[in-house]
């Protein structure tokens, strides 16, 4: 699946991709768009209620088998194609994203709850069985990009503080990513400067693409 030319992609997700392996390039495409969706749902929604429905509609949809699915949803179609078997984490992605209906303010316990779930896909990404210190670097990975691309977005500053105090409490992993997740990596470390630089954006300043070409060689 390619990027939505009517709806592409920040610069940072296109590096990850670039630097991604074939087998890994479409279903990180695709989880990257459903978040897009999912966030427009999201920033659209003046009434809590109605955004829980659109919510809702993805969710199910997800619950279904691929040959129930409605058809002609570009990102829906390519979540059956590279992401059968695995869409526990898209709906986990769906989940977190409702926590910001319904919560009146992002404080800790919201901050916590997006980054576990928004990020969650990052581990389903492993194509190969996941030992369980990778299965938590790799999620830890995805909580902080999900925290840190919150906080550049949010304009609140308590909120954004929230978000950028789960981002950093996270622990740094025991092992490296394996190099066909190396694009993960560089999601990691554009974020985990983005988060110390106050909830900058992940491709702000002159540095972000050395850091991120750092990220896809050493990925530690």
């Amino acid at each position: 699946m390619t990027a939505d030319p009517n709806d592409p992609l920040p610069s940072e997700a296109e590096l990850a991709l670039a630097w991604s392996s074939p087998g890994v390039r479409g279903p990180l495409t695709t989880a990257l768009q459903l978040d897009r969706r999912l966030a427009r749902i999201v920033a659209r929604t003046s009434e809590p209620m109605l955004g829980q429905m659109r919510l809702a509609w993805w969710r199910e949809a997800l619950a279904m088998p691929p040959h129930e699915r409605p058809r002609g949803d570009a990102v829906l179609d390519a979540i059956s194609v590279h992401w059968l078997g695995r869409e526990g984490s898209l709906t986990a992605m769906v989940d977190a994203w409702e926590v910001l209906v319904t919560a009146e303010r992002i404080g800790p316990d919201e901050a916590l709850a997006l980054g576990l779930g928004r990020g969650a896909f990052f581990a389903a990404l492993a194509t190969a069985s996941v030992q369980p210190e990778l299965a938590v670097r790799l999620a830890t990975a995805g909580q902080r990009w999900a925290l840190a691309d919150a906080a550049a977005r949010v304009s609140d500053p308590a909120e954004r503080a929230a978000l950028i105090s789960a981002g950093l409490s996270t622990r740094d992993g025991a092992c490296r990513i394996p190099g066909e997740l190396r694009g993960l990596a560089v999601l990691e470390a554009l974020a985990l400067r983005a988060l110390r630089g106050g909830g900058r954006p992940l491709m702000d300043g002159r540095m972000a693409p050395l850091t991120a070409l750092r990220a896809a060689i050493f990925r530690a």
